[in-house]
């Protein structure tokens, strides 16, 4: 009787407990935490560019660039030594394609009358587009992964521009880009957007 009862009373505790469902090895997949913070510990660079380019960064861009005027207005305001990244929209018209250095290719803009190296790859040495877009380094695992999200965002950036060449010089231009700016000065200026024409 008293096998009988010990057996009814682990089948009762079984049926009360919830079945989780296992992963490929062996371990319990848990569900999310509805309330969790976004995490990319577990996730790759190149797949944290593709999953957040749409909703922070073209989002963010879409939302907050600023004219050209007005990010030369911004530029006065950062402290000495200081660097902001933001997103600008701007229209000028193309006056110069420089593929000397065929992984960092430029196209110049002429942008309320003056020269603007527009950065367009294949390689983007810059963080402008990751600091633009409000990454912050506390959402990473370690400096490593905050620096490798760099130029996944970088590379991402250029498989949305369109073909690049010397036909573009003399047209109009219109571009989205993410710029860094110092005190007074513009550091580095990278597409995120380019459509030839005007609007």
């Amino acid at each position: 009787m008293k096998r009988i009862l010990a057996v009814l009373t682990g089948m009762a505790l079984l049926s009360a407990c919830t079945v989780v469902d296992l992963d490929a090895d062996g371990n319990p997949i848990m569900p999310k935490d509805p309330h969790a913070k976004p995490s990319y510990v577990t996730q790759t660079p190149q797949q944290i560019a593709e999953e957040t380019w749409q909703p922070r960064v073209m989002t963010s861009a879409n939302s907050h660039a600023l004219s050209w005027a007005d990010m030369e207005a911004k530029s006065q305001t950062v402290k000495p030594g200081g660097r902001e990244s933001v997103f600008v929209r701007a229209s000028g018209t193309a006056s110069a394609f420089d593929e000397s250095n065929p992984r960092e290719r430029t196209l110049t803009l002429m942008i309320n009358g003056k020269p603007v190296a527009v950065s367009v790859g294949p390689v983007l040495r810059s963080n402008a587009i990751r600091d633009a877009a409000g990454f912050r380094f506390e959402e990473f695992t370690n400096q490593v992964q905050y620096a490798q999200l760099t130029r996944a965002l970088n590379r991402h950036a250029v498989k949305q521009l369109p073909p690049l060449d010397a036909s573009w010089v003399n047209q109009p231009v219109q571009a989205l880009l993410a710029v860094s700016i110092g005190q007074n000065s513009i550091e580095e200026v990278v597409a995120v957007e380019l459509k030839r024409g005007t609007p």
